[in-house]
């Protein structure tokens, strides 16, 4: 009896040093997914209300080398509108087809993570470039970094995103069968809420950069809004979080990264894949890298 052989298929995971701007020269396919943390832009005041801005914690001991300071140099020099105009260009487009009723069309998305403060902005800047409609998302801890503050207010132990789309509804998928017929099966899928537990990871994954997102959250976040082969993008990748979440989905990934700290360690703690497998079985030492110095 003979054994057919299915060769695994290999998932792109490529990280560039480089702005998101110079998307072109790389050739990347468009995006079923784009996902970014975008800089705060909140300045100085990056470790605020947190215990880092005095010396071990204490401030007894005065401030730190963290008081004052920024977490990273593209808080200032981040340009939301050259976001969204990459964004508009290497999303995919809207999908045509009409959808079976009951069920979400194929059209792309993206997720920004964002300041609560920051929402009617990036709604705003969204919509003059076509992304008029959006879903806010809103992350719950069990833990708060405002610990300065905790005897004199409320502490935020929550995070934000949103959710924007043109104009069909994107690609959803909530766990839900289909039947020989094309008719959804009774009983299967979930429903969604739009609230989230903040999953921290364990120990395994490199802590790499101040506002690093949860591996954990973001492979949930990339499993509702795309399938096996679809591609990623994070323009503003850090530490390499969402292309590693991508890739244990079998996702194509692709990411960008200006800073050559947060590359480099992306690079080779991140996205070290060395005996490390997906889905498929192969190892994430055979996937792509571009390294652009």
């Amino acid at each position: 009896m003979k054994n057919d052989y299915i060769k695994p298929r290999k998932y792109k995971c490529e990280i560039y040093r480089d702005s998101m701007q110079n998307y072109k020269k790389y050739g990347i396919p468009p995006a079923q997914l784009i996902i970014a943390d975008v800089p705060y832009n909140v300045g100085n005041n990056f470790y605020g209300s947190n215990p880092v801005w005095y010396k071990n914690g204490d401030n007894k001991n005065g401030e730190s080398e963290k008081a004052h300071k920024a977490a990273f140099n593209s808080d200032f020099n981040f340009n939301l509108y050259e976001y969204f105009h990459f964004c508009s260009k290497m999303m995919k487009k809207e999908d045509t087809g009409k959808p079976n009723r009951g069920r979400s069309s194929n059209s792309p998305c993206m997720i920004v993570f964002c300041s609560f403060e920051q929402l009617n902005t990036l709604i705003n800047a969204a919509k003059k470039h076509g992304f008029n409609n959006y879903i806010p998302l809103v992350f719950i801890k069990n833990y708060s970094p405002q610990v300065l503050k905790a005897n004199m207010r409320i502490v935020g132990a929550t995070e934000y995103a949103l959710c924007l789309y043109r104009n069909k509804l994107p690609k959803f998928r909530n766990g839900i069968q289909i039947d020989e017929n094309g008719k959804n099966i009774r009983g299967t899928g979930q429903m969604v809420f739009n609230w989230f537990s903040w999953e921290q990871d364990d120990k395994s994954i490199p802590k790499i950069h101040p506002s690093q997102k949860p591996v954990a959250l973001l492979k949930r976040l990339i499993s509702i809004f795309t399938d096996e082969g679809d591609v990623v993008i994070d323009p503003c990748c850090g530490s390499g979080s969402t292309l590693r979440a991508a890739h244990e989905l079998n996702r194509n990934a692709f990411g960008f990264e200006i800073d050559k700290t947060f590359y480099t360690r992306a690079k080779n703690e991140m996205l070290n894949f060395e005996g490390i497998t997906n889905n498929t079985g192969i190892i994430g030492q055979t996937n792509i890298f571009d390294f652009i110095n």
